[in-house]
């Protein structure tokens, strides 16, 4: 009996068809079970937050969304970014060939370096980029002393 080298057809075919997708293979959507995972994703706006001196700036990106969808609020210590990503229209899931946007509600909890005038806070929306403006509490900003060498 001789001996023949086993080479599976498709392995490389499978191997790369894993990689191509972030998460899962191709064709994952056609599982049943697989499909529920990809309604768990939620929307989360990214954001930067920078200290600017006497302020802290957050930025958030919210791509398609509407000023009135958008609730913010802050506390001396944090603040809250809410909304909900609405669709546009209702598509029968089978219509699909890549559905990789994330809709529905959201709510972003970020703690701040340090306190704020929650009086003082402003906030803009403009082209799906909330800018909130958070001015430092008067005992968060470094106090220059001078002292006196002797």
């Amino acid at each position: 009996m001789a001996l023949t080298r086993w080479k599976p057809k498709n392995m490389e075919k499978w191997f790369d068809e894993f990689f191509e997708e972030p998460y899962f293979p191709q064709g994952w959507m056609r599982m049943p079970a697989l499909r529920k995972i990809k309604s768990i994703e939620e929307f989360s706006p990214v954001v930067d937050m920078y200290d600017n001196k006497d302020e802290i700036v957050v930025k958030a990106e919210m791509p398609g969304m509407k000023k009135e969808d958008v609730h913010v609020t802050t506390t001396e210590d944090s603040i809250t970014i809410k909304g909900e990503m609405k669709k546009e229209e209702e598509v029968k899931e089978d219509d699909y060939y890549y559905s990789e946007r994330s809709f529905g509600s959201f709510s972003r909890m970020l703690h701040l370096p340090s306190k704020i005038k929650t009086n003082k806070v402003e906030a803009k929306f403009d082209n799906g980029l909330l800018e909130v403006h958070m001015p430092k509490a008067d005992d968060s900003k470094p106090k220059e002393v001078k002292i006196s060498l002797k």
